[in-house]
């Protein structure tokens, strides 16, 4: 289905899909907003995962990140998705593996858009779509020495 627009300017950019890997270092919210900026952009949505220090009643006190040899490329199929769905001038997703500590940084993912209601939309679908598609697992490590794995199937 053709989209039309409303004003100048907002027709979809050539390559929306600026910036998409997953990473062992740490993350930057300033290398992902400056990823989607955009002069035809009016509205950005920023969406940042971090290590939280609990999780269903018990205290996390790190946890690790892994990934299937094929998570980048799911990401990118995801992010395909969105830049076909919504006017997404520019895309950015950064995930974190490897050992991080609370407070960290796990995920980062931003969307700019002509308006501030496409971006906010594709980015909530962005961010649900990769949580829930990307093979990503976390392993959780409780301060009573208590582990879990999360997203793991089988």
């Amino acid at each position: 289905m053709a989209r039309t627009y409303d004003h100048p300017g907002e027709q979809a950019a050539q390559d929306p899909i600026r910036l998409l890997e997953i990473r062992d270092t740490p993350l930057s919210l300033d290398e992902v907003f400056a990823a989607v900026g955009d002069d035809a952009a009016g509205g950005t949505a920023l969406f940042v995962g971090t290590v939280r220090n609990h999780d269903g009643g018990a205290d996390v006190d790190t946890l690790g990140y892994s990934c299937h040899p094929t998570a980048e490329a799911e990401m990118r199929r995801i992010a395909e998705k969105i830049a076909a769905d919504y006017p997404v001038r520019a895309l950015a997703a950064v995930h974190r593996v490897g050992d991080l500590a609370v407070g960290d940084l796990a995920v980062v993912v931003a969307v700019s858009c002509p308006h501030r209601g496409e971006a906010f939309e594709a980015c909530r679908k962005l961010i649900d779509n990769l949580k829930h598609e990307v093979p990503i697992w976390k392993h959780q490590r409780f301060s009573d020495g208590a582990e879990e794995w999360v997203g793991v199937q089988g």
